[in-house]
C-alpha cells in the first residue's frame, strides 16, 4: 500500500513540501520501559516538552531491519537490509508529539554518516546480528558497553492500536525532534497506522539506556511486533524555539 494512500488518521496534514526518502522497517520490536518524568526530564534538551502518559515518562528499545532508498531511485547497494536498533524517550514541541533519540544503533557505516550528518541524530556503529528460527527473531547488539540480546516474534493478527491505548499513544507519532548547537529541528514522517502484532520477547542483555539498571531487562508495557511498514521521510526544519 502507498502511505500517501491513507492520510485521515494524521494529527495534523502531511507537510506541503516533497518528501525526499522512503525506509521499509521491517520485522521490528517495540518494547517499553516507564519512569517518574522527573528521571527524564533532565535527558530531554529543555526546548521540547518531555510527553507523558500515565504521569510517567517512557522509554523504548526497537529492533528491526529495513531498506532505504532516496526519492527517485532504487535501493542503492548496501542498503537494502540495514540492521538498526533506537533507544527513544516522547516530547512535544509547538503541539506536535513526536519522538527524541537517545541512541540510534547501525551496522550501516552510509546510515551512521548521512544519520548525523543530515538529521543531526546519535547514530553509532555497532556490531549487529539478526536470525530467523520459525516464527522466531534472534537479535543482537553491541557497541562499547551498551548490549542488546533479545529473542522475539509475533504472537497475533496484526491490527491497528486503539486511539487512547497506550500502544497507539507510543507508536502513532508522525516526527522526531533533534537539537543541535541550541537550535532545535523536525523532521516529518508518514506512513499508513502501525500494523501491530502482540509479541513474546525475552530479554537476555540490556545496557543501551545506560541511565536505568537491570530491571529493564522486564519491560513495563506488553511488547508488539510489527512485520513491515513503509515510511516517507522529510527533510528537518528549524523550529523558532
Amino acid at each position: 500500500m502507498n502511505p500517501l494512500d491513507k492520510t485521515d488518521h494524521r494529527p495534523w496534514p502531511l507537510p506541503r513540501r516533497p518528501w525526499i526518502m522512503e525506509q521499509v522497517w521491517r520485522d521490528l520490536l517495540f518494547t517499553h520501559w516507564d519512569f517518574p518524568a522527573d528521571q527524564i526530564r533532565s535527558l530531554v534538551p529543555p526546548s521540547l516538552q518531555l510527553d507523558t502518559f500515565g504521569g510517567r515518562a517512557w522509554v523504548s528499545i526497537t529492533p528491526f531491519h529495513m531498506s532505504i532508498r532516496p526519492r527517485g531511485l532504487p535501493v542503492p547497494p548496501g542498503l537494502s537490509r540495514v540492521l538498526e536498533m533506537n533507544c527513544r524517550t516522547y516530547v512535544v514541541a509547538e503541539g506536535k508529539p513526536g519522538i527524541y533519540f537517545f541512541s540510534l544503533d547501525t551496522i550501516s557505516r552510509l546510515a551512521v554518516l548521512g544519520g548525523r550528518l543530515f538529521y543531526l541524530l546519535p547514530y553509532f556503529l555497532a556490531d549487529m546480528r539478526i536470525e530467523k528460527r520459525g516464527d522466531v527473531f534472534s537479535y543482537s547488539s553491541r557497541r562499547g558497553d551498551a548490549w542488546w540480546r533479545c529473542e522475539y516474534g509475533p504472537q497475533s493478527a496484526p491490527t491497528p492500536a486503539a486511539p487512547g491505548s497506550l500502544n497507539h499513544w507510543l507508536t502513532e507519532r508522525y516526527c522526531l525532534y533533534t537539537v543541535h548547537n541550541g537550535r532545535t529541528y523536525r523532521g516529518d514522517i508518514h506512513h499508513v497506522p502501525w500494523p501491530l502484532q502482540e509479541a513474546s520477547a525475552h530479554i537476555h542483555e540490556n545496557t543501551v539506556f545506560k541511565h536505568a539498571t537491570r530491571e529493564m531487562l522486564v519491560s513495563s508495557a506488553p511488547p508488539a511486533f510489527s512485520k513491515e511498514l513503509r515510511v516517507l521521510i522529510w527533510p528537518l526544519e528549524r523550529l523558532r524555539l
